[in-house]
């Protein structure tokens, strides 16, 4: 699953995340992710983190962290937060936020792609989920 409020950038990464055998779902803030997450369990979320809010997406995997049902499911986070807020010199706490990989934006799509594949296994059929 993507979380992530730009549309090209879901429109893109679902696309290159299709073509390469998953199947995506698409939420477009951190409220509708918890949603889709809980009625879909993904088996991997890629969550931006400047959504409405400019810590959305971490307070979101935080919900995620304290639903014993959701707790499990790999959390990536995928964020442009050291580009556009450089100020910003804390590098996220897996302690605190709960993500299990910090990919930064702009991101390299086969570097990424390797990142889900070596958390999920390859695939071999579009029956996987993203």
């Amino acid at each position: 699953m993507v979380v992530d409020d730009d549309p090209d950038f879901t429109a893109s990464l679902s696309f290159f995340l299709e073509e390469n055998g998953y199947q995506v779902l698409l939420a477009h803030d951190g409220t509708e992710g918890l949603r889709l997450a809980a009625l879909h369990h993904p088996d991997l979320i890629l969550m931006d983190i400047m959504m409405d809010e400019r810590t959305e997406g971490l307070f979101t995997v935080q919900e995620l962290r304290r639903d014993a049902g959701l707790r499990n499911i790999p959390v990536f986070v995928v964020s442009a937060l050291y580009s556009e807020v450089p100020e910003f010199q804390v590098a996220p706490d897996k302690a605190w936020t709960g993500h299990d990989e910090f990919v930064r934006k702009p991101v390299n799509m086969p570097e990424l792609l390797g990142l889900i594949r070596k958390r999920l296994g390859a695939i071999e059929t579009k029956e996987a989920r993203a």
